[in-house]
């Protein structure tokens, strides 16, 4: 058979069903989203807009949603970064391992995180809590002697695990937990506010680490081997090179954070409760409201969810279509 009559076969072959096939289920998960969306306009009315909007408990909801969201981003930021270059920019043995950890917070269930911080706040001592840290901190110790890090770092990681393991040889004789102790101190974390920040955190962050790796293999490692060979050691390549590229992904990732934060459930449930007035968040809101049997204001609380959602996905799509940096 020649080229030709090979070509004509090719090109005679319909496409049709395969793309019909495709669009058929893009139409079908676009349906279902587009049903849910409806499901809660319908129920909804204006008369339970403005029920809602007028409970005092409610408005003092979405204040603390928007306060613990936004300190959940900002402490998301501030571990993704560093995090994420570092994760984009060394090799070492049990880099695989390490990869998979960061990412346990998202494969957990929601309830497990939640009660995993209420044991570690309430049923583990403070001694067994300042061992833990201290043996993470030894181990980053080990990798740094095996991947020859910076001496510097190396000694800081050292003085951390044997400040940790002193603390916990001085709390050895103590079984308060570290909800007591900070009780006693006057400041308590379970069922507070901050219990909010706390559950939202871990699952905020690991999908902040993610997104700010992504960025940074995106940028050529060339540019800070140009700037430390002009005199620059990595963090100062980092800081005046890296970072002013990243503008725009550092707010893409800090966006998406606070959405994650803000549609977080279940920890918050599970370790810092959904106290009307105290530690209610739209997301509790919702919960509650269909526990009293309110499901046209649950519908409002979730239709403002849904909008702060999509705000947030197309904001994140805008600054990441256009690179990400600057």
């Amino acid at each position: 058979m020649s080229p030709a009559e090979k070509e004509k076969i090719w090109r005679v072959r319909p496409e049709w069903p395969f793309l019909l096939f495709l669009l058929s289920l893009v139409a079908a998960y676009l349906g279902l989203v587009f049903l849910m969306v409806g499901a809660n306009v319908l129920t909804a009315s204006w008369e339970a807009l403005q029920e809602t909007m007028a409970n005092p408990d409610i408005r003092k909801a979405v204040g603390l949603s928007f306060a613990t969201s936004t300190a959940t981003s900002l402490l998301s930021i501030l571990v993704a970064v560093p995090i994420g270059y570092f994760m984009s920019r060394f090799r070492f043995r049990g880099k695989a391992l390490l990869d998979s950890l960061l990412d346990i917070p998202v494969l957990l269930p929601p309830l497990t995180v939640g009660l995993s911080l209420l044991l570690v706040f309430n049923q583990v001592s403070l001694a067994t809590s300042l061992s833990g840290l201290a043996i993470a901190f030894g181990v980053s110790l080990v990798g740094g002697f095996i991947g020859r890090a910076p001496r510097a770092v190396v000694i800081s990681l050292g003085l951390i695990t044997i400040g940790l393991t002193a603390g916990a040889f001085f709390w050895s004789g103590d079984e308060r937990t570290p909800e007591r102790v900070l009780g006693a101190a006057g400041m308590p974390v379970t069922f507070r506010p901050i219990a909010v920040v706390l559950a939202q955190f871990p699952v905020a962050a690991a999908f902040a680490i993610r997104m700010m790796r992504t960025h940074f293999d995106e940028i050529t490692p060339r540019l800070e081997a140009v700037a430390m060979s002009l005199g620059c050691h990595r963090g100062l390549a980092f800081r005046e090179v890296i970072l002013p590229m990243s503008g725009r992904a550092v707010l893409a990732t800090g966006t998406m954070a606070w959405a994650r934060a803000m549609g977080e459930f279940g920890p918050i449930l599970v370790f810092a409760g959904a106290t009307r007035g105290r530690t209610e968040v739209l997301s509790t809101s919702v919960y509650l409201e269909m526990t009293i049997g309110n499901v046209s204001g649950a519908a409002v609380l979730s239709l403002a969810m849904i909008l702060l959602a999509v705000t947030t996905i197309f904001g994140v799509r805008l600054l990441m279509g256009k690179g990400g940096r600057g």
